[in-house]
């Protein structure tokens, strides 16, 4: 027999299962009478006992006061064959009481147990049947042990959901501690990257100088009817160009940030960075929806000009032609938020942790530096970034920021978006 089989009938049968078969059994073996009004209740009983958990809808309401019904009844059967009010039996009417203890609440506990006790007492109306203290003393032990099942089945569900909750602020503590770890490494990487790239980018400087002066006197001493070699100067000088635009932009990745904080029109700044990137957004509309309800608030506008220039770009890179990329602002609890929603291919799952780190491009012609300026400066500003992200689907690059500009207003608001599932997308 395969594997999957034996699993099916593992989760089938359980152990307990054996514990009501083999109870049964002896109940069975046993038996008083030994006819079939004995036998018969006794086998059904246990049977429903061990299918009840079994049948699929037993999740369902209904099906629930149908087996409890259906146990209520058979007990009601065997008692009646087997000696009424004086029937040795009557320990089986405490199978639906207990499983409308464990189901239903107080109310319907009650009920199930009412209509247990009143299953064994209706014998009472029949001929050699007689009120008496085993009567009574089976009737109380019915009803005290429905409603100890219920108390006890009630504190359970009470420590379930507080070890519930417990583990739910635990995970939620757990996750803000790795993301406070992972924010202090990045910070590390990006300290030492920074002083690296300061270092590199100084050295670069001088030789790349004196390679465009080369160029430019090679290009001016060549003569006219040498083209071959006035071009390879005209190389020489193109790269030299874009590899000193590279150290700038390194440059501008190691130095440190000075805010200059003013009361600035978000809406505006906004708008100098989506018509900047207007001019390269062949074919991709650009759509603005602007909450009016944000005042003017504490900010480096041109530093922030730079990141929304940067998201937008990226967006109308990652959209189709023809398609949209929608830029919206609203007030959230004493913060600003940008968001900068496209529809386009979306991030792989696997760049997630990559999200913001220096030098990650998917770009083939990318540096990988566009996306950790942007966090570098929305962290100096105390504001938070974050990615939501589904492939074939689009991409949403949120920025909050402090309205009030101080960082302390910010700092009990950041975990309600870093919650939000985070993916990267490859930075020019």
């Amino acid at each position: 027999m395969s594997a999957d089989p034996l699993r099916r009938w593992a989760r089938l049968f359980q152990p307990q299962d054996l514990v009501w078969g083999l109870v049964f059994s002896v109940l069975v073996a046993t038996a008083q009478i030994g006819d079939l009004y004995e036998i018969v209740p006794l086998v059904v009983l246990g049977a429903a006992q061990v299918l009840e958990p079994k049948i699929p809808l037993v999740a369902t309401r209904r099906s629930r006061i149908f087996w409890i019904v259906l146990k209520v009844i058979l007990g009601f059967v065997l008692v009646g064959f087997t000696g009424a009010v004086n029937s040795d039996y009557w320990p089986v009417l405490l199978l639906p009481v207990v499983s409308a203890a464990t189901t239903f609440g107080l109310t319907g506990s009650l009920a199930f147990t009412a209509l247990a006790s009143g299953a064994y007492l209706v014998f009472l109306l029949f001929p050699g049947n007689q009120f008496s203290s085993r009567v009574k003393m089976i009737t109380a032990f019915l009803v005290m042990v429905g409603n100890l099942v219920n108390i006890l089945l009630r504190d359970l569900r009470a420590q379930s959901e507080k070890h519930r909750l417990t583990a739910e602020q635990l995970a939620e503590a757990n996750a803000r501690i790795q993301q406070a770890e992972e924010a202090a490494r990045r910070s590390d990487r990006l300290a030492a990257l920074g002083q690296l790239s300061a270092g590199l980018a100084h050295e670069l400087r001088n030789p790349l100088g004196t390679i465009r002066a080369s160029s430019e006197m090679l290009s001016r001493s060549v003569s006219a009817e040498n083209e071959v070699a006035r071009e390879v100067a005209g190389f020489i000088s193109s790269e030299v160009d874009r590899t000193n635009s590279l150290v700038t932009r390194f440059l501008q990745f190691a130095r440190p940030l000075e805010l200059r904080l003013d009361r600035s029109d978000l809406a505006h700044t906004l708008d100098r960075a989506v018509a900047l990137v207007e001019r390269e957004a062949n074919g991709i509309a650009i759509y603005k929806n602007y909450e009016p309800e944000i005042p003017p608030f504490p900010f480096d506008a041109e530093l922030m000009e730079r990141v929304f220039y940067n998201l937008v770009l990226n967006a109308v890179q990652a959209t189709a032609p023809g398609g949209a990329v929608t830029v919206k602002t609203r007030a959230a609890g004493g913060m600003a938020e940008i968001a900068v929603i496209d529809r386009g291919a979306g991030i792989d799952p696997k760049d997630r942790n990559s999200i913001f780190n220096p030098f990650f491009t998917t770009k083939k012609e990318g540096v990988g530096l566009g996306l950790a300026i942007v966090s570098k400066i929305v962290d100096e500003h105390g504001g938070k970034i974050a990615v939501e992200s589904e492939l074939g689907k689009g991409s949403v690059f949120r920025v909050l920021l402090p309205v009030e500009g101080e960082k302390q207003a910010f700092s009990s608001q950041r975990s309600a978006l870093s919650e939000k599932p985070t993916a990267a997308r490859g930075e020019s």
